[in-house]
């Protein structure tokens, strides 16, 4: 490779064409579940069933939360951060006998590149329609109700299997602009004694929390580590109900020219996959290599914000 070559060294190109691309959306589609539950997209892949056998495999009560700090200071990466006050008491009430309350507020913009949040199946437009031919035009009247947050507001609660690819590459992240393959996910599995099946919450490291605290944050906008897009041919497969990472799951800059967002694309407007972005899996990754397993309980609760596009959320791996 020299310098003027794009193409890393690697049995897969970072690049796409539109075409390409455009084959592998309409094949993802036609995989999309489909029957009385099709609405509830690739959550129709974890059953009760399976959420009980997960629930029963948990051995030692350990929880660990997959969520980062809510951030309060702008930066790089989080130019609009959450704004976070302390109402009261206030300045009469301070010192004062009797009772009082400490109050506060908060507000914050669900999707960004900084703060753990899930994709609602609304969240994604892709030639002027949502995940299952649902016009745009329903999210302004509220017609899109059967693809907002209020599909999960009983939560996720499934079986979760982590891969960590910096593990297996041997590095402690992959840097922005690299990109995470099938190869990689199938030989994640293969060295991580585990293997991702139906209604399975895959959970995909690229070491990106890691990187931010070690180097300090960036624009993760401009550059950052991500999945391939023929990823999602093997999630469909094995009927994964869930993805997430410690990234945005997409890689930037787009390896489909001509495309934003590729992943995002395929898994909530295609196959109709809630995504959970930026989630940090380091302390996750840690005890996973400590006990040598990369299954456990995971549970997502998001807010009950019946109309909304997505959610801030503080999964919890139950070990």
């Amino acid at each position: 490779m020299t310098d003027d070559d794009p193409t890393p060294d690697r049995a897969v190109s970072p690049f796409m064409s539109e075409a390409a691309f455009r084959s592998l959306h309409a094949e993802l589609c036609r995989r999309a579940p489909t029957g009385p539950e099709h609405r509830r997209g690739t959550l129709a892949h974890l059953t009760p069933e399976r959420v009980a056998a997960a629930a029963a495999a948990v051995r030692l009560g350990r929880t660990i939360s997959l969520a980062a700090p809510i951030e309060t200071q702008p930066g790089p990466d989080d130019p609009q951060p959450a704004v976070y006050r302390l109402t009261a008491p206030t300045a009469p009430e301070t010192g004062a006998p009797g009772v009082h309350f400490a109050l506060d507020r908060f507000a914050m913009n669900v999707h960004g590149d900084a703060h753990s949040h899930l994709d609602a199946l609304c969240h994604v437009v892709f030639d002027g329609e949502l995940h299952g031919g649902v016009p745009e035009s329903r999210l302004a009247s509220g017609g899109a109700r059967g693809l907002t947050l209020d599909l999960v507001r009983d939560g996720i609660v499934g079986a979760g299997v982590l891969l960590d690819v910096p593990r297996l590459r041997g590095v402690p992240w992959l840097e922005p602009g690299d990109f995470v393959t099938a190869e990689d996910l199938t030989a994640a599995e293969e060295a991580q004694g585990v293997r991702i099946g139906p209604g399975d919450l895959l959970l995909v490291r690229v070491g990106h929390r890691r990187r931010r605290r070690e180097t300090g944050a960036w624009d993760a906008a401009q550059a950052r580590a991500g999945l391939h897009p023929e990823c999602m041919r093997l999630l469909a497969e094995r009927q994964v109900a869930v993805l997430g990472s410690d990234g945005n799951n997409d890689t930037a800059p787009s390896p489909v020219p001509g495309v934003s967002f590729p992943v995002h694309v395929l898994a909530v407007h295609a196959l109709g996959m809630h995504l959970l972005d930026y989630l940090d899996l380091d302390e996750l990754a840690d005890a996973c290599a400590e006990l040598g397993r990369r299954r456990f309980l995971c549970t997502v609760a998001p807010l009950r914000l019946p109309g909304a596009t997505g959610s801030p959320v503080n999964p919890i791996a139950v070990l």
